[in-house]
């Protein structure tokens, strides 16, 4: 159960046509409503060439973790924008926007029911995969001006990591070819677990700082991809691209890939592996050992630490009373999540020097690992490095670190249930869902959220609604929906993002669906009609 499912990368397809038609004739084809803008939503209005369609737990009683008592309850009348990411697929390897015409028919449809804007995968394996410094943004370009004439905004994820290998991706976008080739000289690059198995799925922090990259540091590289996209994107910072996620690892999850799904490599629950085996991890570890004089606990890590599929109580390292809470244990467990922390913070501090003075907002991502959060020792956060069990709090220090650049901790799984989740994997999503939103009241964190699987029923939205409204930490300053595909628009799962919307615009207050919306129009209901669904799903692309 990967933490950010990735999805099909459909899209409402219409029929091929030699123009590009007026948002209006758009809007007739597809079946859009004609309905009354609303001032709610804080959207501008979109230029001439395209008119607006819209401006517009329970607590765990018997929790052993100990991570702070909740807050007074603080009521929440601000409005919460809604975001929606777009296909990982929605620029090409080639660099061209992929199947515009459906695009701009989606786009129209998410404007029409009051959604803030949309997220787009920046990938660095498209942009610099022709060579060193040689960047691409043309197909960003065209799809940054369409959200803009739209009057939507845009959320940018500059993605470091490749695409594939995690469940729901359903394209693949490797590395770039010039670090494949300096992985394939070095394969101490990219992080190696216990076993020795290699993961190109993001470059190892152990080496940071080095020149690895044909005289660049890591660091200098993501500095430089991300400085290209200011000076040609400019124009449009702080305006229509209004937020930027800085990847720091893995889906883009300031995280180690502890739980890698591509080969069946890692399944839902299992405890995942510990990634500091690559060289330039082995070195820093075995000199911190050195300079706390305990040479011995720096030739690798927990020797029974387990494999990917097991439990915590298969092993000897996370069991109930195992070496995690021993001396050894604390010193293990620091060292690793304090790379981790370090990895953000150089990340963190290039980023905001870049886009300080653009207006844009900075976020960051952290994953919702929810699995054995109920045992004393989170084996699964700790192999993903957070160091968070029963006597440690593993994210105020990761919200005080993005605090301290201005930066949005943006989190996942704040769609699910406790009760949803299966009895042996020791799950309590909305445990660590209030954790982590204590976390951030307590640092002055804004924190953001995502919905970690694809769902769209009412469950998960009344969910996100009451983790936003509850009276634990902070509530949400954005949430942004995984994913826009074909589903979406059918009609009952359109129906409840619409109304999700709207109660999030009401500053997540409502908590009910509604059979149709207080102002009578056809936007809930009759958006998408029955009739035009079966066409939209006709020309929904596969």
């Amino acid at each position: 159960m990967a933490l950010t499912l990735r999805s099909s990368p459909s899209l409402i397809n219409l029929k091929d046509s030699r123009s590009f038609k007026s948002p209006d004739d758009f809007s007739s084809m597809v079946g859009f409503a004609q309905i009354k803008p609303s001032c709610q939503l804080r959207t501008k209005a979109s230029t001439q060439e395209a008119q607006p369609l819209l401006t517009e737990g329970r607590k765990n009683k018997s929790r052993e973790n100990l991570h702070g008592m909740a807050a007074p309850h603080v009521q929440n009348s601000s409005r919460v924008p809604v975001f929606v990411m777009l296909p990982l697929d929605t620029v090409l390897i080639g660099g061209n926007l992929n199947k515009p015409r459906p695009m701009l028919a989606s786009l129209m449809a998410l404007k029409s029911a009051g959604v803030e804007g949309v997220m787009v995968d920046v990938w660095w394996g498209l942009v610099e995969k022709d060579g060193p410094l040689q960047y691409n943004w043309e197909g960003y370009a065209e799809l940054i001006k369409m959200v803009q004439k739209l009057g939507l905004k845009l959320q940018v994820v500059m993605s470091f990591h490749q695409c594939g290998g995690n469940v729901g991706d359903s394209c693949s976008i490797p590395l770039p070819p010039w670090v494949l080739e300096e992985i394939s000289k070095n394969p101490d690059l990219v992080y190696t677990d216990r076993s020795g198995r290699r993961n190109p799925e993001y470059l190892s922090l152990g080496c940071d700082s080095l020149p690895v990259l044909r005289g660049r540091t890591p660091i200098q590289v993501y500095s430089d991809y991300m400085r290209s996209f200011r000076g040609r994107f400019k124009d449009y910072l702080g305006d229509v691209i209004e937020e930027i996620q800085v990847g720091m690892g893995p889906c883009g999850e300031l995280r180690y890939p502890s739980y890698p799904e591509s080969n069946g490599t890692w399944r839902f629950p299992g405890i995942g592996e510990f990634q500091c085996y690559d060289k330039y991890m082995k070195a820093s570890l075995a000199a911190t050992a050195e300079a706390k004089g305990k040479n011995n606990w720096g030739r690798g890590g927990p020797h029974d630490a387990g494999q990917y599929n097991q439990f915590p109580e298969d092993t000897g390292f996370f069991q109930k009373e195992g070496t995690w809470n021993s001396e050894y244990g604390h010193f293990f467990l620091e060292w690793y999540s304090g790379k981790l922390l370090e990895h953000g913070e150089k990340i963190l501090t290039s980023a905001e020097g870049i886009f300080q003075g653009t207006g844009t907002i900075l976020s960051g991502k952290v994953a919702g690992i929810h699995w054995h959060y109920k045992t004393r020792s989170h084996a699964a956060e700790l192999t993903a490095g957070y160091y968070n069990t029963r006597h440690q709090d593993g994210y105020l220090p990761i919200a005080r670190m993005l605090g301290k650049h201005g930066v949005v901790l943006n989190f996942t799984c704040m769609e699910m249930r406790d009760g949803e989740q299966p009895d042996n994997a020791n799950c309590s999503p909305q445990s660590l869902v209030r954790q982590v939103k204590m976390a951030t009241k307590t640092t002055r964190t804004k924190l953001a959220g995502e919905n970690a699987l694809e769902r769209y029923d009412k469950g998960a939205f009344s969910q996100v609604l009451e983790t936003n409204r509850s009276d634990s930490g902070n509530g949400l300053s954005a949430f942004t929906y995984l994913r826009l595909n074909k589903r979406l628009f059918e009609a009952e799962n359109w129906r409840n993002l619409v109304e999700f919307v709207k109660s999030m615009s009401e500053g997540g207050q409502n908590t009910g669906f509604p059979d149709s919306d207080r102002m009578r129009t056809d936007l809930y209901v009759g958006l998408i009609r029955q009739s035009n669904v079966r066409k939209l799903n006709e020309r929904a692309l596969v």
